[in-house]
């Protein structure tokens, strides 16, 4: 873990930080270890394109870590404006059995809604997310402080069953 902190709040540039976190990602073992990291690699936020290309391949991996790291950059980095249509793809073509993937995905999925409702509704409506996986974001979205109780009896009438 201290390996991880270090990584993130090293000031070199993008090229060569993210080498050391490709070396790092396997040792990733645990959410919290996996989070933790994720939280300190906040250059993201100024090279979301050069990130984005790296993260592919880790959403496509059979390893847990690997996809829940993915997943948890996403949601921390790229919930925004110009990502949020490319987030919710990647979200839906992310498929693994792991339960903390499933966590990571139905956590990204509430934090796209929380921050951006408009956008992730549609999504929300039509998507490939497993029953288990759709319904804990939904879960997510109702447990939040931030939404309404309108908004959340409309959210728990979206269950599937």
């Amino acid at each position: 873990m201290l390996q991880g902190l270090v990584i993130g709040s090293i000031k070199q540039a993008p090229q060569e930080k993210l080498p050391l976190i490709a070396q790092f990602i396997p040792k990733i073992d645990n959410w919290s270890v996996c989070d933790s990291f994720c939280s300190g690699l906040k250059f993201t936020k100024t090279n979301q394109a050069l990130v984005w290309d790296f993260l592919q391949p880790y959403c496509q991996s059979t390893n847990a870590y690997d996809v829940r790291f993915a997943v948890v950059i996403l949601l921390n980095y790229y919930v925004d404006e110009q990502y949020i249509q490319k987030t919710l793809q990647l979200l839906d073509d992310i498929s693994h059995e792991d339960y903390y993937v499933k966590m990571a995905l139905a956590w990204a999925v509430s934090i796209c809604y929380i921050k951006m409702p408009k956008q992730t509704m549609p999504y929300l409506k039509n998507n490939h997310l497993d029953l288990f996986t759709y319904n804990k974001a939904l879960q997510k979205i109702t447990e939040s402080l931030r939404i309404d109780a309108d908004t959340k009896q409309i959210i728990r009438a979206m269950r599937r069953k």
